[in-house]
């Protein structure tokens, strides 16, 4: 997908709107050609020979001519504005759906904050492509019709401004070159400003308690500077795309005011052709100061065009199957001769249906790598990940999610009661369970109103272990076939991590759960564990037997 594709589809999806405000311009800017023609018909009609009547009624006609353009100016923007809103709209819900489909790959290499700057300031600037289109055709209606009644007062002036439309014209688009270029680049910089720091403030806690604020301040400092340098430079374009087309359109309005004036001086127009005349120049400013300014917005469209283009066209992390998984799941996960990136190399692993499996592995990557291919969030280099013996890339990645749970360590709270962190009320399951096995309940009993505690966002009024209960049991109450933790009790207390993982292998008991972790409560609660090292497994058995008997074990869970 390229950004002219984006353009076209943009314009297209609004063309009823588009189509009736580029009329309705072109009416208004008709009117306002005809005020100075109806001028200066008073004048030579009316004024000059001193007849009354012919006064009222030319200016019953000029008021006439008025009211028109006043209301199709009104009522040609009202269109272009609604135009405008609903395109942005559309290309927003577009981005959205984009952004959270299941085949992922829109997020790849972009900050969180990034994809939020492309779908609020870059659609709009497309979205605002309406109004410049609407100011464009009407600036070009008018310069035609100012062209058309300046040709009916003198053939010499008429030719003149309709054969120094185009070159005009062609200026105006190769200024607009380096405009949206440099629009472009402004773009993407402020992105990126604004992705890094929301990354920042997403990890103040963090960044504080390592000590890291300064590094962070000036991260962040050096990112905004660079933002800083691509807004000055697009401003910069900016003001040499205006000055020079200022320049270029007020040239041209003088030699047609010039032209006129030696006409009149001549002989060859009266004294009302030369008034029209000197009006209808004075009024070409206006659509080719229109034109200069819509030439600007639409390279900044094009630029922020190619900005969507590049992330509606991203391609999928994960090919799309089309598949369902096996009814009744029964909950085997299988990794057959697996490899993914360096992290991962002939990984063979099984889970039965049923059982709770511990995995340790000795590179974190190797765990963020597996918790990958189990979401379907990546597919293997190579080898096979299986759900009761049918591929994952066979299925559909929706339905892979729904049936197999992956719940990263690190998952966000919404804002909201703790009661709907945990479950939504529309789900019909019962909460306590998975509330009692995750020792979120207890958290609940500290909370002012218990489960009905509004949460702030991201759960930022909880402290670090309480957060991670609470997410502990959405992950449980989801009551998923197959669920896969990620560290579920890096920040509780051992005690409370021994009670998490009894209660965890009771609400468990008959579906299948596999814990990526290395707490020593958590693997003797398992039925059995395996050791991840170098990208394959090294060992398996019970909790117990592996501390005895492997060194690098040992290491990683003590």
């Amino acid at each position: 997908m390229r950004g002219r594709d984006v353009m076209r589809r943009t314009v297209a999806g609004q063309w009823r709107s588009a189509a009736g405000s580029a009329v309705l311009g072109a009416g208004h800017q008709t009117g306002e050609v005809l005020v100075p023609v109806v001028i200066g018909v008073v004048i030579d009609e009316a004024i000059r020979t001193g007849d009354g009547s012919a006064l009222v009624r030319w200016t019953i006609v000029l008021a006439l001519v008025f009211t028109g353009l006043s209301l199709s100016y009104r009522f040609c923007f009202r269109l272009a504005e609604r135009a405008s809103e609903r395109a942005a709209h559309a290309l927003r819900m577009e981005l959205t759906r984009r952004t959270l489909d299941p085949r992922g790959g829109a997020e790849a290499g972009r900050l969180p904050g990034e994809l939020a700057s492309v779908a609020s300031g870059d659609t709009k600037r497309v979205g605002a492509v309406h109004v410049a289109l609407a100011a464009g055709a009407t600036a070009l209606a008018g310069m035609l019709a100012g062209g058309v009644a300046l040709l009916a007062v003198s053939v010499p002036l008429g030719l003149l401004v309709l054969l120094g439309i185009p070159p005009v014209l062609g200026l105006a688009h190769l200024l607009g070159k380096p405009l949206e270029r440099h629009s472009g680049a402004e773009q993407e910089r402020a992105a990126h400003a604004s992705g890094v720091a929301a990354d920042l403030i997403a990890g103040l806690r963090v960044l504080k308690g390592l000590g890291a604020e300064r590094a962070a301040v000036e991260r962040y400092r050096r990112t905004s500077r660079d933002s800083l340098a691509a807004t000055v430079r697009a401003a910069r374009a900016q003001a040499w795309h205006d000055g020079v087309m200022l320049m270029v359109t007020g040239a041209f309005i003088a030699v047609v005011a010039l032209v006129g004036g030696r006409l009149a001086v001549s002989g060859d127009i009266t004294v009302g052709q030369l008034v029209a005349a000197v009006g209808l120049a004075q009024f070409l400013l206006t659509p080719l100061s229109i034109l200069a300014w819509a030439n600007g917005e639409f390279a900044q469209g094009r630029a922020s065009a190619a900005r969507v283009a590049a992330v509606l066209g991203a391609p999928p992390a994960v090919a799309g199957g089309e598949g369902g998984p096996p009814r009744p799941v029964r909950g085997g996960i299988r990794l057959v001769d697996v490899a993914h990136g360096d992290a991962l190399r002939k990984l063979n692993l099984e889970a039965a249906p049923g059982e709770m499996l511990g995995v340790v592995t000795t590179d974190p990557a190797a765990a963020t790598a597996l918790l990958r291919l189990l979401g379907r969030s990546a597919d293997p280099d190579s080898g096979t990940v299986e759900l009761d013996g049918t591929p994952l890339s066979a299925l559909d990645p929706a339905e892979v999610r729904r049936t197999v749970l992956v719940a990263d360590h690190d998952a966000d709270l919404f804002e909201g009661t703790l009661l709907e962190n945990v479950a939504a009320p529309a789900a019909g399951r019962p909460v306590e369970p998975a509330m009692a096995a995750a020792s979120a309940d207890e958290v609940a009993a500290d909370l002012p109103h218990g489960a009905g505690t509004v949460l702030t966002e991201r759960g930022r009024s909880l402290s670090g272990g309480q957060r991670q209960r609470v997410a502990l049991a959405r992950a449980l109450a989801a009551a998923a076939p197959v669920l896969v933790l990620h560290d579920p009790t890096t920040a509780v207390d051992a005690v409370t991590e021994a009670r998490i993982a009894a209660g965890l292998r009771a609400v468990r008991a008959g579906r299948t759960t596999i814990v990526v972790a290395t707490g020593p409560a958590l693997l003797a609660a398992a039925d059995r564990v395996v050791l991840v090292e170098g990208g394959a497994v090294t060992a398996e058995g019970v909790h117990a037997r592996l501390v005895h008997e492997y060194p690098a074990y040992r290491a990683a869970v003590l």
